[in-house]
Parts: C-alpha cells; sequence; structure tokens
C-alpha cells in the first residue's frame, strides 16, 4: 500500500484496537520499524495526529485530550477505479428507484453511500456532478415480469413465459427453468433450460411479454456447464463455440482495440506494420458482426470465409442503400 493508504489504515487501527503495539503495526503495514516511525511524525506534524506511546500498556493510542489547537483530520483518499464505479453505480441504481416499500430500508443505504464518496475529501453532490455514468441503448423491463423471474429464480420453479422472437417478429411460449440473471450491456438477460428445445436458451427480459409461475421444481444446471454454454463464446448469442474469427485491424485503430477485452479466450499480436490481429471463438455471429462493422474500414475479417461473407454481404446491403439514397 502507498503511504497515504498507510495514514488510514494506522487511523483505523488506532480507533478499533484503541491501543496496538508497534509490532503489530509492523506487520499489518509491511514495512520497517524506521518507515513506521517517519509515518507517525508525519501524521503528528502535518495533519495534527494526537498519537502518543503508551508506556503502561506497550503500544500506541490516541491521546484523549480536547484543546483549542488544530484539529486532527487526514486528508481524502481517492478511489480505485472499481471503488468509484461501484459506488456512483449503487448510487445511480437507488435513484432509479420508484418509491415504494423498500423506501425506508433503502434511506440508511444511500446516506451510507454518500457518506462513501465524501470519503475523498469532496462533497458526494459534486463528485455525482463531476463524474457520470452513461448508459446506452438500455431497453426497459416491466417491473412485474422481472419481479416473477427473479422469484422463481431464486425460489428454484419453473415458469411459463410469452417471448417475443425479435428476429422473426412472432411471440413464443416456452416453459423453462430459470438459472441465472445476467447483466450485459445495460440490459438483462435469463439464461434458462427451455423444456420445449431440451437445451439451454437466453432470453432477453425485455422481450418476455407474459410469465406464469408454475409449481413444478426447476431444473438444476451445473455452474460449470452454464459458464461453459453461455461464456465460452463471443457475446450474448452463447453455445459451443463453432469457428474463430481472426480479425485484423489497421495501425491507426489497433491503438485502441489492443487495450479491448472482446473474450476470456481471445489470442492476439501485433504485426510488424502496427496492425492487430484479434481471433475470438463466436457460436453465433450476430452480435460479432455488428461489433466488426462499428470499426468500419478500419477492420477486416481474415477468416472464417463464412464470417468474411457474412459481413461483406452485409456491407454491400449498406452500400446498395447509400448508393440508391445518392441518385439525384
Amino acid at each position: 500500500m502507498n503511504r497515504s493508504e498507510r495514514f488510514y489504515k494506522i487511523d483505523q487501527m488506532l480507533h478499533d484496537r484503541r491501543v496496538a503495539p508497534i509490532a503489530v503495526f509492523l506487520e499489518e503495514l509491511g514495512i520497517s520499524r524506521a518507515t513506521f516511525k517517519r509515518d507517525l511524525e508525519y501524521m503528528r506534524d502535518r495533519f495534527h495526529a494526537p498519537i502518543i506511546w503508551d508506556r503502561e500498556t506497550g503500544g500506541y493510542r490516541f491521546e484523549n485530550i480536547k484543546t483549542p489547537g488544530p484539529v486532527y483530520a487526514l486528508p481524502g483518499l481517492w478511489f480505485s477505479v472499481g471503488e468509484l464505479y461501484a459506488l456512483l453505480a449503487s448510487q445511480k441504481l437507488l435513484g432509479d428507484i420508484e418509491p415504494g416499500i423498500l423506501a425506508v430500508h433503502l434511506a440508511p443505504l444511500r446516506a451510507r453511500l454518500a457518506a462513501l464518496l465524501e470519503a475523498s475529501g469532496h462533497p458526494a453532490d459534486e463528485i455525482v456532478r463531476r463524474v457520470r455514468l452513461l448508459s446506452m441503448a438500455t431497453r426497459p423491463v416491466a417491473p412485474r415480469f422481472f419481479t416473477d423471474i427473479a422469484f422463481a429464480l431464486l425460489e428454484r420453479k419453473r415458469i411459463e413465459i410469452d417471448a417475443w422472437n425479435r428476429g422473426r417478429d412472432e411471440l413464443n411460449t416456452r416453459t423453462i427453468s430459470p438459472q441465472r440473471l445476467v447483466h450485459y450491456r445495460d440490459n438483462w438477460y435469463l439464461d434458462a433450460w427451455c423444456h420445449l428445445r431440451r437445451d439451454l436458451r437466453s432470453f432477453s427480459v425485455d422481450t418476455i411479454r407474459r410469465v406464469k409461475p408454475l409449481r413444478e421444481v426447476a431444473r438444476d444446471v451445473a455452474p460449470e456447464n452454464l459458464d461453459k454454454h453461455f461464456a465460452s463464446a463471443y457475446g450474448i448469442f452463447s453455445g459451443k463455440p463453432k469457428d474463430w474469427a481472426v480479425l485484423r485491424f489497421a495501425p491507426d485503430r489497433a491503438r485502441w482495440v489492443r487495450d479491448e477485452r472482446w473474450h476470456d479466450a481471445q489470442v492476439s499480436e501485433t504485426l510488424p506494420d502496427g496492425a492487430y490481429r484479434l481471433r475470438v471463438p463466436y457460436a453465433d455471429e450476430r452480435e460479432l458482426i455488428m461489433d466488426i462493422l462499428r470499426h468500419g474500414r478500419h477492420v477486416e475479417v481474415e477468416a472464417p470465409r463464412s464470417l468474411r461473407r457474412r459481413v461483406a454481404e452485409e456491407i454491400a446491403a449498406m452500400a446498395a442503400l447509400y448508393r440508391h439514397s445518392m441518385d439525384y
């Protein structure tokens, strides 16, 4: 831990233990005796920390004195990327909840989040105003359906659903055993065992138009089998990988894509001319094609042939659309 983190750790240990021997500090902080002494002197001189050595107990403690002098206060400690995201995301989600039966229970939690944000030494309102979390292409979910799904998921019960198939523009009725809810790219998906297809399926929760709870116990699928099915290939349209996509990004785009994580099993290399070659496993090319097209002329599908042909057909159809609109 860095020096600022050590200051907070020392402060926490003294508050928690009241008295702490030097050996405990050295072990917890992982520093030498000389470094610890320097940290104490810095806290006393710069932050006015009333830390004293207590001979009777053989340890350090806070001195219980009240003087008109400077008040002891540590500087704000800024968050890591993950901590700041977690705090702001939690606050945003709680703020989006409409007033209901949980309001009285959530109020202390919201207050605690605000206090944690202010631990940085800056007002929580100022942080929220200056740091923003933006969601893109979020599709609304009917609260009643989500509640019924979540209840069946946790109670391990089957449900009957009417799910709209966007591709074929039709409504399908299925009996499913919910396995887990997944929040992916700002939208909710339900991984489930479909009793009609006798296989695992993923349903976009916003496409579910009806939920009927059933008495039958849900069929359980082992977590490792869920991961094997839903996480072994690229994107939300998962399943057993059928092929590997080989994508070559131009040098100017490689500077961005090189730092992106498309899949846990991806294989990549930087080529002599500065281009970037990325290999990812996929089971269904729909989402992959969308992500390829967003890079436009800066990416080329090198393999497999079937994926290259699908992308070429999509580009040709787009070109024809715009060619037609330019005929004037």
